[in-house]
């Protein structure tokens, strides 16, 4: 077995995903300015990725052993590599569409196989914890890479230009398949799955525990939250803070920071005070971060000599808002799973992928459509609703997870 060609590929791959899952605030930025795309419409971009992610993943299961998750990979790298192209030799919103559609497509085939193929290659689970850990790492680099990668692109007049990082990005994709191509996986092998059916049964009846359906109510506002933030926060700096195109991309880039910042101080954090402490600290916190930026934001004068080091502070200070809202997402997921039996494990990750997908959807269009109506500032002002209902259901999932 070729451990460390199949990490290696592993690694490769979830660094393209992290570029083209994340990059959905930047083509939203762009549709609207070169295919002169409506705010309303492009808030759409996110459910073109979310959903089938969702969808596939819910269906994908039953399926994979008998496929082959070197075989699913494959398929998924060629996809993303025809739809890259796509990109630039038919530049529209429609593309962007299916663009989008495909990576989501995709990233469902990928996520089940790469975490499939962990527990094939490593030999205890300290070894697992340690390369997921690693791969979802190299993942928030793939993250960080996009802001930058893209930006390059993204020059002053360059119209459709910016297209042209697709090019690289499914050359990319066609590395990877290669690589994976020509490496011997382990065999495939798992127990008989159940039918898709089943599984939709049994993640309805989980929706019925008062513990589960108060965890699926505050994983849905919580991605509402950070999907609605971080796909429009480009076009905010943009349009609010009179920021160019390529500077606006660039400093979402401290989102993406702060969020890989987040999750591993969350780490030691956790091991001196319990979760829902720092859940509520973090969401208080996030509420106070918005409160204090947003009327930083007011009356800012477009600077057409503006500079990555001269720009507004308000600019730098939002985005740190992913500090405190990293941590979140993992603690409430951890808290669930440990709560309940390990037979029930796979159902509730299904759910778990399924309203996060949708909380995401929601989070985008609903912040688009009030972009549209209402300015930039009021839309992010109106984030602070749908914190409060979080620190509301979290707190109730909590005390139900005390109670059982």
């Amino acid at each position: 077995m070729h451990t460390i060609r199949i990490k290696a590929a592993l690694l490769l791959i979830y660094f393209i995903f992290a570029m083209l899952l994340n990059s959905v605030g930047i083509v939203i930025l762009q549709v609207i300015q070169n295919f002169q795309v409506s705010k309303e419409a492009a808030s759409v971009l996110e459910g073109f990725k979310d959903l089938p992610i969702a969808i596939v993943s819910f269906l994908v299961a039953s399926a994979l052993p008998k496929l082959g998750y070197k075989k699913a990979l494959q398929i998924a790298l060629l996809l993303i590599a025809g739809a890259s192209v796509l990109m630039p030799l038919f530049p529209s919103f429609d593309t962007s569409k299916l663009l989008f559609f495909c990576v989501g497509v995709a990233f469902a085939l990928t996520k089940v196989s790469v975490y499939a193929t962990l527990g094939l290659i490593t030999k205890s689970k300290a070894e697992h914890a340690s390369l997921l850990n690693f791969i979802e790492g190299f993942f928030m680099l793939g993250v960080l890479t996009a802001y930058w990668f893209f930006a390059a692109f993204m020059t002053e007049g360059s119209g459709n230009g910016w297209l042209n990082v697709y090019w690289y990005l499914a050359g990319l994709s066609l590395l990877a398949f290669a690589l994976v191509s020509s490496t011997d996986f382990p065999a495939l092998e798992l127990a008989p799955q159940s039918t898709g059916v089943n599984d939709f049964v049994a993640m309805l009846k989980l929706t019925a525990k008062p513990l589960v359906f108060v965890f699926v109510i505050s994983a849905f506002l919580y991605v509402l939250i950070e999907q609605g933030i971080g796909s429009w926060l480009p076009t905010f700096n943009n349009e609010v803070l009179h920021l160019p195109s390529q500077l606006s991309v660039q400093i979402t880039s401290i989102f993406a920071a702060s969020l890989a910042a987040g999750r591993l101080s969350a780490g030691f954090i956790l091991r001196l005070i319990p979760w829902h402490l720092l859940c509520n600290i973090c969401l208080l916190a996030m509420a106070a971060l918005v409160l204090l930026t947003l009327p930083l934001t007011h009356e800012i004068q477009p600077d057409p000599d503006v500079t990555l080091w001269t720009a507004p502070l308000s600019a730098y200070l939002l985005p740190l808002i992913g500090f405190f809202m990293a941590p979140i997402y993992p603690m409430l997921n951890s808290a669930i799973l440990t709560s309940l039996p390990q037979q029930q494990h796979a159902a509730m990750t299904g759910l778990i992928v399924v309203f996060s997908a949708l909380g995401g959807t929601t989070g985008s269009i609903v912040t688009g459509h009030s972009f549209a109506a209402l300015g930039g500032q009021t839309a992010f002002y109106l984030t602070l609703l749908p914190l409060t209902l979080l620190l509301l259901s979290s707190n109730s999932f909590h005390k139900l997870k005390a109670a059982a």
